[in-house]
């Protein structure tokens, strides 16, 4: 047994993820590619691949290079490459294996475009749209003029458009998946027949978070969805309703080192061991506490140092010193990049794997 504190996967739950959004891409006739920085497995990835991923996405070059190593052979960066360093790593995986990059600027298209043209490659890439969440990409209102601009350049060939917006309607977080969705696909296919209108032969329209995948995929003129989350889920896609904690594959192990007070206990993984970047008490989920204490709904996560976790505990809570809990964070994917090794469950029985592209951040 792993010493605490450790991730833990449950394989039967990850496996009927995996093939519950395969279905749901095949079912609407759009491609699925994974955004692979939720696990940054390549074992898991190739799971995905098998169960029908047309490819991967990525957020860097590092994830990109580790998956290629371990025979992944079609990825989209999705963020833009603007130092010549980068790109050139980016070229040299290009050289053979399908690559495709992200673009959101002039700037960074043309540095694309002559470092590309130096050695002699073309570069496929798709401009990031921002249709609402205010991350990367270029303005909505200013995309058109953009792609004309891109598609002049030399040795970059624009092949289609993308954005990420997670689940907002009319600007706004929202819970309303299918309008978010339906809203989202809605303004990227029709920016994708006024690009195509100016002569560009568009061909990807990549759009979805996991909210929102099962939605966007139905949009006419949709071609490809990109969740990540949904590979182990966590609690705040449980809380938009993209399943239940039930279905929740990643939870990390505990052990309770002190119980100071009856109602308090405290557990050996704090700031260093679960992600903190989805804060509770913040719309439009509203969460309590870090995480779910499974077995335990009552308590409450309410704390964390780097090394302690404090759970608030009903005074009759049978939880003593020693015992393990297992707890389902709020976001999974920044707490996966907090392990070096991941625990595959399957029969009463741990496989150790290395989360290898854990802390690629260049």
């Amino acid at each position: 047994m792993p010493e605490t504190p450790y991730f833990v996967i449950d394989e039967e739950k990850m496996v009927n993820n995996i093939h519950r959004m395969s279905e749901i891409a095949n079912a609407n006739y759009v491609a699925l590619r994974p955004h692979v920085k939720t696990h940054k497995i390549p074992e898991i990835a190739k799971r995905q691949l098998a169960a029908g991923a047309a490819g991967i996405t990525v957020a860097k070059v590092s994830e990109a290079e580790v998956m290629r190593a371990q025979g992944i052979d079609d990825i989209f960066i999705a963020y833009p490459l603007v130092v010549e360093s980068k790109i050139e790593r980016a070229i040299a995986l290009a050289k053979d294996i399908t690559l495709t990059l992200g673009v959101d600027s002039l700037t960074g298209a043309r540095k694309l475009s002559e470092v590309a043209a130096r050695h002699g490659e073309t570069l496929h890439v798709r401009l990031e749209v921002d249709t609402g969440l205010q991350r990367t990409g270029i303005r909505y209102e200013d995309a058109m003029s953009l792609a004309v601009e891109i598609d002049s350049l030399e040795a970059i060939e624009l092949t289609g458009i993308y954005t990420y917006r997670g689940s907002l309607v009319d600007g706004a977080p929202s819970l309303d998946r299918a309008r978010a969705g339906h809203q989202e696909g809605t303004l990227m296919a029709n920016l994708a027949e006024r690009i195509r209108e100016c002569g560009i032969a568009l061909k990807d329209v990549s759009v979805g978070s996991t909210p929102t995948a099962e939605y966007v995929a139905q949009v006419p003129g949709v071609t490809e969805i990109r969740p990540g989350t949904y590979v182990f889920s966590d609690r705040m896609q449980a809380a938009f309703g993209v399943g239940s904690l039930a279905d929740c594959a990643g939870r990390v192990v505990t052990t309770v080192v002190s119980r100071p007070s009856e109602d308090l206990v405290i557990v050996d993984g704090g700031s260093k061991t679960f992600a903190t970047d989805v804060q509770p008490g913040v719309p439009p989920l509203y969460l309590r506490g870090f995480g779910v204490v499974c077995d335990y709904p009552e308590a409450v996560f309410e704390r964390m140092t780097e090394e302690h976790g404090m759970i608030r505990i009903p005074p009759e809570a049978g939880i003593a010193v020693g015992d393990r809990l297992e707890i389902i964070p709020n976001h999974i994917c920044s707490t996966v990049n907090l392990h070096n090794y991941a625990y595959l469950s399957r029969s009463n029985a741990l496989e150790r794997m290395a989360i290898s592209a854990r802390g690629k951040l260049d």
